[in-house]
């Protein structure tokens, strides 16, 4: 029987790319799913994808008050709170010196405060229950350098602080917490673009940009398979390809051929401008 048979998961940005295909991994294992997503519609057409025992909540993970009451509601319903998958996020992506603060501001507030409200809503939960698991998505971008890519990197890095910090202070207490850190994924944030209100000048085609950094795009489906596999296991910094695992092992050896092959994609990018 599957570790997540008949437990309870909230997984924020659910309705698309890797929120989505977790929600689905994890109702195909057993779980009861509650699918969060800025968007109603995605997230209603991942839920109904999950089966009968999920449900769908628009959720903008900035509003403090309303991640809380998503949380303790599907955690009074369902009796327990079992996991909680911080999904949500953004990118943000261009020369540092041409983001305004602005846009700064806007992916702090949804990579970072999006997971510290989740967080501060589960956490105590789970602490009064004596166990739970806490997943926060980051990103290989929250373990080395990603050039063009700053104010991720910022947000990742912060993740991946929050989450070792506290899974030292969460384990005595009987909650778990990993921090999920992949390379390219295949999902649509990879054909995206800047958001448009901030007139952000010029940003790397992501696609390219980062299968130069880190290979071509993994599934997202293998991802979401594997990486509920390393939570089973507990692990608490959870990297995946097998390949992304490899150049962050490489990365903390020999910082700077890290550096050498960085400047290196970063100068083939920014051929791309004319």
């Amino acid at each position: 029987m599957s570790t997540f048979s008949n437990k309870t998961a909230v997984v924020t940005g659910g309705g698309s790319g890797i929120g989505r295909a977790l929600a689905i991994e994890l109702a195909s294992r057993g779980a009861k799913v509650c699918v969060a997503d800025l968007h109603l519609e995605a997230a209603q057409q991942v839920a109904e994808a999950c089966g009968p025992k999920a449900r769908a909540i628009k959720l903008d993970v900035r509003d403090a008050a309303a991640v809380k009451d998503c949380i303790d509601s599907f955690t009074w319903e369902m009796g327990r709170l079992d996991y909680l998958f911080n999904n949500a996020g953004i990118g943000i992506g261009g020369e540092t010196d041409e983001i305004p603060l602005a846009a700064w501001q806007h992916i702090v507030d949804i990579n970072v405060y999006g997971v510290l409200h989740g967080v501060l809503a589960a956490y105590p939960i789970m602490v009064k229950q004596g166990f739970g698991h806490i997943v926060n998505v980051a990103s290989l971008a929250g373990l080395g350098p990603a050039p063009l890519l700053a104010p991720y990197a910022l947000t990742k890095h912060a993740v991946v602080g929050l989450s070792t910090s506290l899974r030292m202070e969460a384990a005595p207490r009987g909650v778990k917490v990993s921090a999920l850190c992949p390379a390219a994924i295949e999902t649509p944030i990879l054909d995206s673009e800047n958001p448009s209100q901030f007139r952000i000048k010029w940003s790397p085609n992501l696609r390219r940009f980062l299968t130069a950094l880190a290979g071509p795009p993994y599934p997202v489906d293998q991802c979401a398979s594997e990486a509920l596999d390393a939570v089973e296991k507990n692990k608490g910094t959870i990297v995946l390809p097998g390949r992304a695992r490899v150049a962050w092992l490489i990365g903390r050896m020999s910082p700077s051929l890290v550096e050498k092959l960085g400047q290196k994609a970063v100068a083939v990018e920014r051929q791309s401008r004319g």
